[in-house]
């Protein structure tokens, strides 16, 4: 088998989490370049001067992760989620790669991403294909260049699994995160009455903006908006969506009450089992009840709805 090293630089200070986030990923582990500590961890066994000089000139200052993944896989999709994470969670990074040149990784991606059926009711298609829809599906045309969300992780893929029970023709659905803009447009499409999404990527919502253009859909029914969602976002809406990582959905528990309406429900999704005490503690104290919980190859989403007071 074909393998693709990614490495991805971050500074030491946020490498624990950075770690955390990117290992989610591969079943197959991660290897991390961390010198910071090398003239302590050798004076453990030797003395300083037999420390090499090459190994003396490695940055002390940031981590680098190695994360290997097939390269048969969607690397674009992979890749696009690990980013969209550590952006959420406000982590810098750069990426580097030795198998695949970064200005190719758009197009490399398209061979391997084909039609999928998600939940009971819609039908996610690749803008170059014609969807074969035999069972008279919700049809999504989505292409999602570099943006997160085509529908082939298990977050996305969950959180339109869960999603898709909820939507109704009086549904105002606000999308934080929107990435690609997939779960935006899948609500338009399972008939919400409107929806909003918001991201800190100018590219996402570039590219959710030229999504919603060839499913159709204009504004005022359907809008995304880039920048943060406390300074961009106004008004009630009865289903909020966050396909985010865990600790960013520990942050939004504190505040996102404030855009939903009576009886909304919060669908939250990313959430690898490891921080599932971490988030369920978080809801517990914003006064979030678990009304649904479904779990995917390790990922986990929950329907939340706020308790009465």
């Amino acid at each position: 088998m074909e393998w693709i090293d990614v490495s991805l630089k971050v500074a030491l200070r946020d490498a624990e989490q950075a770690e955390d986030i990117i290992s989610s990923f591969s079943e197959y582990g991660i290897y991390i370049e961390d010198y910071s500590a090398l003239e302590k961890e050798t004076l453990e066994i030797a003395h300083i001067d037999l420390i090499e000089e090459e190994l003396l000139k490695k940055d002390r200052e940031n981590v680098i992760v190695h994360i290997y993944l097939p390269a048969g896989e969607n690397i674009s999709e992979s890749l696009s989620a690990i980013e969209e994470r550590l952006k959420s969670a406000g982590i810098s990074f750069s990426v580097n790669t030795d198998c695949i040149k970064q200005e190719d990784w758009a197009n490399n991606w398209k061979k391997y991403f084909h039609q999928l059926n998600i939940g009971e009711k819609m039908l996610i298609c690749p803008n170059w294909e014609k969807a074969d829809n035999p069972e008279n599906r919700a049809v999504l045309y989505l292409e999602p260049g570099m943006a997160f969300g085509t529908g082939t992780h298990a977050t996305t893929c969950l959180c339109m699994e869960v999603m898709e029970k909820y939507v109704n023709s009086q549904s105002t659905v606000l999308d934080i995160g929107c990435g690609s803009g997939i779960l935006a447009l899948s609500a338009a499409l399972l008939g919400a009455k409107s929806a909003l999404g918001v991201d800190i990527d100018e590219k996402a919502v570039k590219t959710a903006r030229e999504n919603a253009r060839r499913n159709g859909f204009g504004e005022p029914d359907i809008k995304f908006i880039e920048g943060d969602l406390t300074k961009k976002v106004n008004g009630k809406y009865n289903l909020v969506l966050a396909n985010i990582v865990a600790d960013v959905i520990v942050l939004l528990c504190d505040s996102v009450s404030r855009f939903m309406s009576d009886d909304a429900l919060f669908i939250v999704s990313g959430i690898i089992k490891e921080s599932e005490d971490q988030v369920k503690n978080a809801f517990s104290k914003n006064n979030f009840e678990v009304i649904q919980r479904k779990e995917k190859a390790g990922w986990l989403s929950f329907v939340l709805k706020q308790k009465a007071h």
